[in-house]
């Protein structure tokens, strides 16, 4: 019994640490963004994959500046969703 309560104890400690993931933040290049709309679909497409927290989509820069949490999305998932919008993107390079 006081095996099971040591169990017990440690599997609601662990349960309650938080889990080691990271807010991101990338801007990917949407080159083919040409009308007003562009970017709205864009950000909606952007906004429906889980784990997305904001977006920011410029026309006149041709990007999209995305923040996700990295233990429910990534990168890839995020140029899938543009591409299946019917925007292909890539990451674009960070001056540094």
């Amino acid at each position: 019994m006081k095996a099971f309560k040591k169990l017990f104890a440690f599997l609601m400690l662990a349960t309650a640490l938080p889990v080691l993931a990271a807010t991101k933040t990338v801007t990917l290049a949407v080159p083919s963004m040409d009308c007003p709309m562009c970017p709205v679909t864009v950000k909606k497409a952007l906004k429906a994959v889980p784990g997305v927290s904001s977006v920011a989509v410029s026309l006149a820069k041709k990007d999209a500046v995305v923040s996700f949490d990295d233990a429910k999305t990534s990168v890839p998932a995020l140029i899938k969703a543009t591409t299946n919008a019917g925007y292909p993107s890539t990451l674009q390079k960070s001056a540094k």
